[in-house]
């Protein structure tokens, strides 16, 4: 297999194979889902583990953020870190040590304390590996699953597409941008995407809550929005998408554009997927501008389960579909050039 996710279909039935025996699991592992809950009496303990492994420059940074947005996609606050570093045989003490100041920084931001993980120099690899394993907490009867939204519902996209595949690509394939024509201060513009408007979705996700009963929310990494979307249509949904509507960063389209990516495709966290009822849409993209955040409706669920399509001037298509993430193509690429 490729790098990147596990394909939808397979890993849907691998985890048929899992059922929790204890039952104070209220969601367990299931395609879509950004996170489990855990029953804690009038509250649930929210569980969340991803890697950093395309990254190498601010991996500590991407680590905290990304695992923190998944709790917060759950409705959720992000609280407690645990976190492993597979360091490889050339690292530094100095890299170790910046490795760590960005995790203290970025959760430091967020609230969030490091209880704890594992270090290690580990033979056979050529990059570093971070993997996070973050906790948070939420009322029991306002946590909020993707497998929430409803026909009808009102799809909002914060920020733009895509934040953090832009500013990897920024940061790790410099050289190759300058090459084409990609100018230093769109290079340095999109590097700090990471920080401004930031891969952050933790504050989207609270405002959004706060001005409306939100139905559901996802946090489209890896695979980007088209993957984003294919798995909050496997809670028996489907979406027609306004391609118009849809906000690309314009660092991203020009990096994409130079690179032969689709932006549809690339990893996007920073932004998040919101669904509400279509009156209250209104109240959460107004509340989100008011507190500095850009989103807009982007399309609306119908009954049409598991299938995504997108409005173009002309006509009504598939959305793309994506074998792996862009950016996985891309390093692939870069690999073998």
């Amino acid at each position: 297999m490729k790098p990147g996710k596990l394909p939808l279909h397979l890993l849907a039935r691998l985890l048929d194979d899992v059922q929790p025996s204890d039952p104070r699991v209220v969601v367990g592992p299931r395609v879509g889902e950004d996170a489990a809950l855990i029953d804690f009496g009038d509250r649930c303990l929210v569980a969340k583990t991803d890697p950093i492994t395309f990254a190498t420059d601010l991996i500590g940074w991407y680590m905290v953020n990304v695992n923190a947005n998944d709790i917060a996609a759950m409705g959720a606050t992000p609280k407690w870190l645990l976190a492993t570093f597979l360091l490889p045989e050339a690292a530094s003490e100095a890299q170790a040590a910046e490795v760590f100041r960005q995790v203290l920084s970025a959760s430091a931001e967020l609230g969030v304390t490091l209880v704890g993980g594992h270090t290690e120099i580990t033979v056979g690899l050529d990059r570093p590996i971070a993997v996070g394993a973050m906790l948070g907490e939420v009322d029991k009867d306002r946590a909020i699953l993707s497998s929430g939204v409803r026909p009808g519902d009102a799809v909002i996209l914060t920020k733009g597409i895509a934040l953090e595949g832009t500013s990897i690509l920024a940061r790790e394939a410099r050289d190759r941008l300058a090459e084409s024509s990609v100018g230093a201060n769109l290079l340095e513009s999109a590097a700090n995407l990471l920080f401004d408007p930031g891969i952050s979705v933790v504050a989207d996700a609270r405002i959004a809550c706060s001005a409306a009963d939100v139905h559901a929310m996802h946090d489209p990494t890896e695979g980007g929005l088209s993957g984003g979307l294919y798995e909050l249509a496997v809670a028996g949904v489907g979406f027609e998408i306004d391609e118009a509507a849809i906000p690309i960063l314009p660092e991203c389209a020009r990096i994409c554009e130079s690179l032969g990516l689709d932006p549809l495709g690339l990893i996007a966290s920073g932004s998040l997927l919101v669904a509400v009822d279509p009156d209250d849409a209104p109240a959460v993209v107004n509340s989100l501008r008011d507190n500095g955040i850009g989103s807009r409706v982007i399309g609306f669920a119908n009954t049409r389960a598991g299938e995504v399509t997108l409005r173009t001037r002309s006509g009504v298509v598939d959305f793309p579909r994506f074998e792996r993430d862009e950016l996985a193509r891309c390093f692939g690429g870069l690999e073998t050039a």
